[in-house]
């Protein structure tokens, strides 16, 4: 986006195929400051980037006599806060899991928006009058039902009506026949009058070569050459494959709304002393909520007071309940177990971990892959050139071999329905969007169609290794006792090292309480810089330090000195234990590798591609982990030496993954073919990366790029069913097997049957 840009978001509704994104796109586009128009039918949204300033109030009325309606994305209505006493917020019942009561249009809530907020750049400020909904716009989104039931959906009324229509007239010419004619017209013009209102208004706004247009000219000509009954059946059945494909890209969108559901619409906050329920979207960072047995948590956060099992499967994909207390972090969606918990909310809801996902998914399927855009330059030249081949198919014959006209002309408008490109537009963005969908479900984040596809062609994967390969945290590995046993040297030592923040002290604590010990208190404790740190345990002078400098305070013999080193290049940093100078015990600590790593490596040396750990560490510690893991190691490096390995990597030809979840990550990310977050890096990487793994499982990055094959292959399958069904119905048609029923039902089937396929990507499968 340009300077002086800014970019408005709306949501659309009555879209239910690719042609109708471009009819959208082409009218917006055209409108005085407009840059570009961009649509996606996965997500139902329209993203216009103007010059700020520029009018774009004139938007909705021209997309409504199209069929479309449009709706600022950030509009909500808000409720007031409902008191709930602390005898009621604490008996169990739940105010905010019923989470099948409300129509969550595309990824908010209609009560409650928790993710539908200004995305960064976005300016709606200066477009009051934008928040028109094109009130008599009587299309529910896609074939869902809207707010007023099941009869509010326009097109299911209309597809109603039109076959009552021809029904009647069936049945009444059988009765009549001589008025059997005109009844099959009047038939046709109940679902006819509506599609060609549609075209006329996609004609004068410079799109003559419609869905709706070439419906028209077949009807029409129908009627002309005395084919009045199957023009009202061709309209009919025109309708079914409408309700039919909304219905189809309604489908595609649950994927997405299933994610935002899961945050509830209502928390219980503590205010003066009293919990209060209040929406979730006016949680904000530092609130007090309740979380009562069996409910969903209604914001990421800390936990304050309480401790139990949190099922976090809906998040991380883990079946087993994740037992969590007092400063452990919880995220919103996710379902509290058997014990009330308090928790601090760390997150507004417009930034907790499913508003983000969502966000990142939506912007993603607004993306378009290179496939795609391929599809749709196509496409621009496919339907003229169907509309030619229709009119010689009808007009050669006749005139030029002496053929008949009924017959050709009939052939000619059988081939303007088989042309229809709606199966083949809607084929690779149908399948894109079920790919980017299921990855989210499995907490695979990729940042548009075009990562989707490249992932699947990745050959080498550079994986940095501190909080990548490894937990990014060290843990005791090694406790060894000399002159007292070893639960002492680790009591002692974490006596010493109670209250400290640092990484190391943190690894001795953890272990000690892991193993049940008391702690006595410690005295008079002084860090000594860069050597460790001494105090006053029980009445005893200890000291806990490197190796250097433990060595001035007491001996070390051959035998300990060569144990000591064997742990050094295994990876392991040492911190000897003296008491009242003499040599006690040692600690060996060691950020340790992911549980999966391994089986994630192996994994992906199974699909033929090559791995490399790219790192600042110190090439020992590297080389015992590359060892241990079986990778190839490049120790040492700047975040510049980084970047420059995988440049070299793709001179060669590669096409380079990098896995990183650091700020010095970020060059590598940006260079390669795919920058590949892990889930707990830092948000400079999430920015920059193309995808992220939320989970952190090394595992899942074979999973991003087995999800990247397969969705290709179903794009592949798409565009296969698509156009080959288009060329067998087009030599039965000009062959005279087939006719205009059989044509349209080629059209509406081939885009059902590409829909379908594309949702068997959101078939859950374990990466």
């Amino acid at each position: 986006m340009t300077a002086g840009q800014v970019q408005t978001r709306y949501r659309v509704s009555g879209m239910d195929c690719a042609s109708c994104a471009a009819k959208i796109e082409a009218v917006a586009s055209r409108l005085d400051g407009v840059a570009e128009a961009s649509v996606s039918v996965a997500a139902a949204t329209l993203v216009v980037r103007h010059v700020s300033g520029a009018d774009l109030s004139a938007l909705p009325a021209r997309l409504k006599p199209m069929g479309y309606g449009l709706a600022l994305a950030n509009t909500e209505p808000t409720h007031a806060p409902a008191p709930v006493s602390a005898h009621d917020a604490c008996c169990g019942h739940d105010h905010g899991s019923d989470l099948g009561s409300h129509d969550h249009g595309g990824h908010h809530h209609a009560d409650h928006s928790h993710a539908d907020h200004d995305h960064a750049g976005h300016d709606h400020s200066g477009h009051p009058d934008q928040t028109a909904t094109a009130a008599g716009h009587d299309h529910a989104q896609g074939a869902e039902m809207g707010a007023g039931g099941f009869w509010s959906n326009g097109k299911l009324r209309l597809t109603l009506a039109s076959g009552a229509a021809f029904a009647a007239a069936f049945l009444a010419g059988l009765v009549l026949p001589q008025v059997q004619t005109p009844l099959f017209i009047a038939a046709m013009l109940v679902g006819l009058v509506p599609i060609a209102r549609r075209a006329f208004a996609a004609a004068a706004v410079g799109m003559p070569f419609t869905i709706e247009t070439l419906m028209t000219i077949a009807a029409v000509g129908a009627v002309i050459i005395g084919a009045a009954e199957e023009a009202a059946a061709v309209v009919f059945l025109f309708l079914v494959g409408e309700l039919l494909e909304g219905f189809a890209a309604g489908r595609a969108r649950d994927g997405i709304k299933a994610l935002a559901a899961l945050v509830p619409k209502t928390a219980l906050v503590a205010r003066s002393g009293d919990f209060v329920e209040v929406p979730a979207a006016q949680l904000a960072m530092g609130d007090t909520i309740l979380v009562r047995p069996g409910d969903r948590i209604a914001a990421d956060g800390e936990i304050v007071a309480g401790e139990g099992g949190i099922d976090e499967s809906m998040v991380t994909g883990e079946s087993a309940p994740v037992t969590k207390g007092v400063g452990a972090i919880v995220f919103a969606g996710t379902v509290n177990g058997d014990a009330a918990l308090t928790v601090r909310v760390t997150a507004t809801a417009e930034d907790n971990t499913i508003a983000r996902v969502v966000k990142l998914v939506e912007e993603a399927q607004e993306a378009r892959a290179p496939t795609e855009r391929l599809i749709d330059r196509f496409s621009r030249v496919y339907t003229p050139a169907v509309v030619v081949i229709g009119a010689l198919v009808a007009t050669v014959p006749p005139l030029l071999l002496g053929g008949d006209w009924g017959e050709w002309v009939y052939k000619g408008l059988a081939i303007l329905l088989i042309g229809c490109p709606c199966a083949l537009v809607i084929s690779t963005p149908a399948a894109i969007a079920s790919g980017l969908s299921a990855g989210a479900r499995r907490g695979l984040l990729l940042k548009g169609g075009a990562v989707l596809e490249t992932a699947g062609k990745v050959t080498v994967v550079c994986l940095d290794k501190t909080g990548t390969l490894t937990e990014g945290r060290p843990k005791v590995t090694d406790v060894i006792g000399l002159a007292l046993p070893e639960p002492e040297v680790l009591r002692l030592a974490a006596a010493l090292e109670g209250g400290s923040s640092h990484p190391l002290a943190k690894a001795i604590l953890e272990r000690a309480a892991a193993e049940g010990l008391a702690l006595p208190v410690a005295s008079d404790g002084r860090a000594l810089g860069g050597k460790g740190v001494t105090g006053l345990v029980e009445g005893r002078g200890v000291f806990l330090g490197s190796v250097a400098a433990g060595a001035t305070r007491a001996a070390l013999d051959r035998d300990l000195e060569a144990r000591l080193a064997a742990l050094n290049d295994e990876g392991k940093t040492v911190s000897l234990l003296i008491v009242d100078d003499a040599l006690a015990g040692a600690i060996a600590m060691r950020d340790e590798p992911r549980a999966d790593a391994a089986a994630g490596l192996a994994a992906l040396k199974a699909r033929g591609l090559r791995t490399m750990m790219l790192t600042g560490d110190n090439a020992r510690t590297a080389a015992a982990i590359g060892r241990a893991l079986g990778i190839e190691v490049r120790a040492g490096l700047l975040p510049e030496d980084k970047q420059r390995i995988v440049s070299e990597l793709k001179r060669q030809g590669e096409i380079v993954a990098k896995v990183g979840d650091g700020i010095n990550d970020a060059p590598a990310l940006a260079a390669a073919d795919i920058g590949i977050a892990m889930g707990g890096g830092t948000d400079v990487a999430l920015e920059t990366a193309d995808a992220a793994v939320l989970h952190g499982r090394v595992r899942d990055i074979a999973g991003m790029i087995d999800l990247s094959q397969r969705t290709m292959r179903n794009i592949r399958q798409n565009i296969g069913i698509s156009l080959g069904l288009k060329a067998v119905f087009l030599v039965t048609t000009v062959a005279g097997i087939t006719g205009l029923w059989p044509a349209i039902l080629a059209d509406t089937g081939a885009t059902v049957l590409v829909t379908a396929n594309a949702l068997r990507l959101l078939r859950r499968t374990e990466g």
